[in-house]
């Protein structure tokens, strides 16, 4: 492997399942395309074809063997919204390096998955994907965790397969509130000319302010470069459309009622200071304010979820895996392995 391709490939331009790829180039900076073929994950890529809705689509996902003895178990994550499956990195090496074998998806919509023109997105088909997915690869049960959206869609796989969920961890999880019931609705079309807006530098600002408390450091970076390439890439209307459409299903689909059904062993870890609220900016500037207010939404979701832990981490936002890696990996390494 020449020189320039072993720097193409630390500094994440092209991706390891589309080595011949290059990517777009605008103001010296990278643009990806629509499934990220030319933006490196941290572990392998595999590809699982599947109809869904009619019509063929693949979904991407990373499966990890353990590094340490196997202890025969697997750890499924569940990514959030604005984030796909390379971010999971440090939590697949502290997880394999304890025996977990890890299977990371990018689910339909999202990071090198397809990015269907049509389909009805909502968490019940995603949790089905994900079953299916998990099918494939022979896994009949897993510890199903997930992150902000991803905690939505980790809380509706339990629901829905309590069967097939060993344990269920929530980090700082989207839908602990109704916002529907607090900000005013806003349609597709609507949404989705509110993502053709996004570039890099609003991608930033909005990350400053809702998952770090108006701080920003370099590490959190390069959590935002694959999301700030496709906006100057020629797919990224392909993308902002999924985008819109997915943000539509999370305003409208909540979880929150069903918190009391859920069976399986429950963690809530929980960054105290994530202001995170799908529609705060359009809620009533009395209600804005109390919205995402992690102090309080963490304890009431644990209250409501039966056999639950809650562990909050002070001083920390809605990524707690890169503010406070340590402390988190405590908590779930804790409650997932058995003494």
């Amino acid at each position: 492997m020449n020189k320039i391709l072993v720097l193409a490939l630390t500094l994440g331009l092209i991706g390891c399942s589309s080595v011949e790829k290059k990517p777009e180039v605008q103001g010296g900076k990278p643009g990806y395309d629509a499934e990220l073929s030319q933006f490196a994950y941290p572990f392998e890529v595999k590809f699982y074809n599947f109809k869904s809705q009619n019509q063929d689509l693949k979904m991407a996902y990373m499966d990890v063997a353990p590094t340490a003895a196997a202890n025969g178990k697997t750890a499924v994550l569940l990514h959030g919204k604005n984030f796909s499956g390379f971010y999971w990195e440090p939590t697949i090496r502290f997880l394999t390096e304890a025996g977990f074998r890890v299977v990371v998806p990018d689910q339909i919509g999202f990071g090198k998955s397809s990015k269907p023109q049509a389909y009805q997105f909502s968490f019940q088909g995603l949790a089905q994907n994900t079953k299916e997915l998990l099918a494939h690869l022979n896994i009949s049960k897993a510890v199903i965790i997930g992150h902000s959206m991803g905690g939505m869609l980790a809380t509706r796989f339990a629901l829905m397969y309590p069967e097939a969920s060993e344990q269920l961890v929530l980090v700082n999880p989207i839908g602990l509130e109704d916002w529907k019931t607090m900000a005013s609705y806003r349609g597709i079309d609507q949404l989705y000319q509110q993502e053709l807006k996004v570039t890099e530098d609003s991608i930033r600002d909005y990350q400053r302010q809702a998952y770090y408390a108006g701080d920003w450091k370099p590490e959190y970076e390069q959590l935002i470069q694959a999301q700030a390439g496709w906006t100057r890439h020629p797919d990224f209307p392909k993308v902002a459309w999924n985008s819109a459409l997915t943000a539509e299903m999370i305003f409208t689909q909540p979880v929150v009622y069903e918190f009391s059904k859920i069976k399986v062993p429950t963690l809530l870890v929980i960054g105290l200071r994530d202001k995170t609220a799908i529609g705060k900016a359009w809620a009533d500037p009395k209600i804005a304010p109390t919205m995402g207010d992690y102090t309080k939404l963490g304890k009431t979701a644990a209250k409501a979820i039966p056999k639950s832990k809650l562990v909050e981490i002070k001083g920390v936002g809605h990524v707690p895996q890169t503010e406070s890696l340590e402390i988190y990996k405590k908590a779930i390494l804790d409650f997932i392995v058995k003494k």
